[in-house]
């Protein structure tokens, strides 16, 4: 038996090659899926069947693509309604990979087709759960994303939810492995572990959402507490996922058409394409092209791109790091923007040597600042995520958050210099360039992000443990 966690860092998504006896059984693939491919081809085996755990939102999963190159069977739990060809499996329903057993345990209550799929050893004995979003390490999937009907709430697909963990997997042994599909980052859920494997005992004492005296009214208050809205690209991923998606290799081949500077200026102009620049923060501050929106590869680059493009079929031109082309399109793919329409060829330096108009972006150091925020009260604005802000910030500090900055354009001065920080200077430079395209010029953002400024002696509140908000 071979079991192997393919785990995604930029996604936080897991997922999975299970081997025995030349044959292979895949969960959750992503998009890209020659890594399966090889990968089998290196243990002389085939591939069987690819189990999905749900209609995945966060990202495009290669279910489709897999079994076109394979001919292997795609396999949901019940309620699936996909339209392609798959195995819509009965909750118990039973698949063979070699010696292993793959048993369907329908657990609905983040989707309505969710599904966690036990694995059996050549024994028969119970060994592992791929659990998809239903359990995560030190949490459980968001039961605000498969609101279809009318009379389905968020309450009630968590009550339903509580139902699926007690009746279907609490009772497992506490020996068994967790495989999840998601770790801490993900936005399918709220309080996930950094750990991307666990025991299911270890889970029984760790997770808040497993304790074994919570009641149903309990369990239902405190997931759904905290929530923050989904991000906008979710329900066009489920939309692919469900109905299929090109294959990745006519999406590279649409995006990687080089571009010289006149004529990325001209395809920006005539199409509509938003300039998506992927290098560095520290490149695209020292210069830009106008109007450019940044979002770096270094960062957690396919979610902020989902969220804060949020559209699907936006057409995108890119300026990228030489020889990332191709990362970035994929990288881009993986959250359903298949829109790429080329790059720069050359990259930034080549449009400078063309004589075309740039921007930058003034960047300033805490130990420039400090004066200015503790005294003379320049406007600072903190673009970090609600629970950041809300456990430590600096005094008078206005809180925006990146993911939903649109909501607070009206609250930037449009005269007045005001200073943009995030933790650490990656997300500040994003909502710097989205500003700038907004037209905010009067912008500064702040150096080393928030750790910097604190440690200059720049004014912070008083630090709240995030567990007691």
């Amino acid at each position: 038996m071979n079991i192997e966690q393919i785990y995604t860092g930029c996604l936080a998504q897991g997922a999975y090659y299970i081997e025995s006896k030349g044959e292979v059984a895949i969960i959750d693939p992503l998009r890209e899926v020659q890594p399966y491919l090889d990968r089998a081809k290196r243990d002389n085996a085939k591939i069987k069947y690819i189990f999905e755990t749900h209609f995945h939102a966060d990202f495009v999963s290669g279910h489709v693509t897999l079994s076109k190159e394979t001919g292997a069977h795609i396999v949901y739990g019940p309620n699936a309604n996909p339209s392609f060809d798959a195995i819509i499996a009965s909750d118990g329903q039973e698949f063979r990979v070699g010696e292993l057993t793959l048993k369907v345990l329908h657990t609905p209550g983040h989707t309505m087709e969710s599904t966690t799929y036990l694995l059996k050893d050549a024994s028969g004995k119970d060994y592992a759960i791929f659990s998809g979003d239903t359990l995560f390490l030190g949490d459980v999937g968001r039961p605000d994303l498969a609101q279809k009907a009318a009379d389905m709430t968020m309450e009630d697909l968590a009550g339903i939810l509580y139902d699926s963990l007690r009746e279907k997997i609490m009772p497992l042994a506490d020996e068994i492995i967790v495989y999840p599909a998601h770790g801490a980052g993900s936005a399918c859920g709220k309080n996930m572990m950094k750990e991307t494997v666990d025991t299911l005992g270890n889970q029984k004492k760790m997770n808040y959402a497993l304790r074994a005296d919570m009641t149903k009214e309990e369990f239902i208050k405190e997931v759904t507490d905290g929530l923050l809205p989904p991000p906008k690209y979710f329900p066009l991923n489920v939309k692919m996922n469900k109905e299929g998606y090109d294959d990745i290799s006519e999406v590279l081949d649409r995006g990687t058409t080089a571009l010289s500077p006149k004529a990325f200026e001209t395809a920006a102009n005539e199409t509509g394409a938003l300039v998506l620049d992927v290098r560095h923060q520290d490149d695209f501050i020292t210069g830009h092209i106008p109007r450019s929106i940044f979002i770096g590869l270094n960062g957690d680059f396919a979610p902020w791109v989902g969220t804060l493009i949020a559209d699907t079929e936006q057409p995108l031109l890119l300026i990228t790091p030489e020889g990332q082309e191709e990362e970035t399109i994929t990288r881009l793919s993986r959250v359903g923007f298949d829109g790429a329409i080329g790059y720069l060829a050359g990259g930034f330096e080549a449009w400078k040597k063309a004589g075309m108009d740039y921007d930058t972006i003034t960047s300033l150091p805490a130990e420039k600042v400090k004066e200015n925020i503790n005294t003379k009260k320049v406007p600072v604005f903190d673009v970090r995520k609600v629970g950041e802000y809300q456990s430590e910030h600096i005094v008078d500090a206005y809180h925006a958050p990146l993911s939903m900055l649109n909501d607070h354009l009206v609250n930037f001065p449009k005269d007045e210099t005001f200073y943009v920080h995030c933790a650490g200077g990656y997300r500040s430079v994003i909502a710097a360039s989205i500003l700038k395209s907004r037209g905010f010029h009067n912008l500064i953002d702040l150096a080393g992000g928030y750790e910097e400024l604190k440690k200059k002696g720049v004014e912070v509140t008083n630090y709240v443990c995030p567990t007691t908000l």
